[in-house]
């Protein structure tokens, strides 16, 4: 299983935020790029990124600092990249650019045929992101809930072709009171296509418990607040999460 650092940037800066609240953002480098380097030089398989600007403005807004980090990181590992994509234009400039796969969440629960259209177009690259709070799903950068059952959509969006699932429980992002595992194993066993776990990774502990469930489905877990404020020693979470 992968340990996946989040590098979340608003206003070109790499931040943290508890619960998507965007007036509730610590900022932890001014440097995205250097902070993607760090990750890499510590052992980082994969990079998660979101422009939090753009979930929130419906267009990317950080592509400079997205272009930088991937400057930087190169083909080393595969970098993913969610917030803002809502046309098929912006997923081909991004992969153009070098990203690996690109994230798509509310515009997959507002405009399926977007995400359908998607998977067709760039078969492999489309990873799709379900955001819940008590198994229903929300919307743009976590401001609206909907009816939408995550299971339910989760399984549409498989026939449709997506690569992944990224399912974060947003009632525990940012909030170090660990992943909602239970809900994250629930989902993985209902699907073919590889779960990452995300929201709320806290401790060693957590890991050990999602790499028991390993087999279900679950493939990797995104780390943000936890290791920015060094409750959460990277070296140590890869050890865990390859069973050492």
């Amino acid at each position: 299983m992968q340990i996946i650092p989040a590098i979340d940037i608003k206003d070109g800066h790499c931040v943290r935020l508890k619960q998507g609240e965007m007036h509730s953002a610590t900022v932890f480098s001014e440097d995205p790029a250097a902070m993607a380097q760090h990750w890499l030089e510590l052992g980082a398989e994969r990079l998660h990124i979101v422009d939090l600007n753009g979930a929130v403005a419906g267009v990317p807004r950080n592509e400079l600092a997205i272009r930088e980090i991937v400057s930087v990181i190169g083909e080393e590992i595969p970098i993913q990249l969610g917030g803002g994509i809502r046309d098929l234009e912006t997923i081909e400039r991004y992969l153009d650019d070098g990203i690996t796969y690109v994230i798509i969440g509310t515009a997959a629960v507002k405009n399926p045929g977007f995400l359908h259209e998607a998977c067709s177009a760039f078969p492999g690259h489309i990873i799709v992101g379900l955001d819940a709070r008590d198994g229903k799903v929300a919307t743009d950068g976590w401001s609206k809930m909907t009816g939408h059952d995550v299971v339910d959509l989760a399984r549409k969006f498989e026939d449709y072709g997506v690569e992944a699932v990224v399912y974060t429980d947003i009632g525990r992002d940012g909030m170090l009171t660990g992943i909602n595992v239970e809900a994250t194993v629930k989902l993985a066993r209902e699907l073919k296509i590889p779960v990452i776990a995300s929201g709320g990774l806290a401790s060693i502990d957590c890991i050990f418990d999602l790499v028991k469930h390993e087999s279900d489905g679950i493939v990797g877990a995104i780390a943000g607040l936890a290791l920015y404020e060094g409750k959460l020693d990277f070296k140590a979470a890869l050890k865990a999460a390859k069973g050492l």
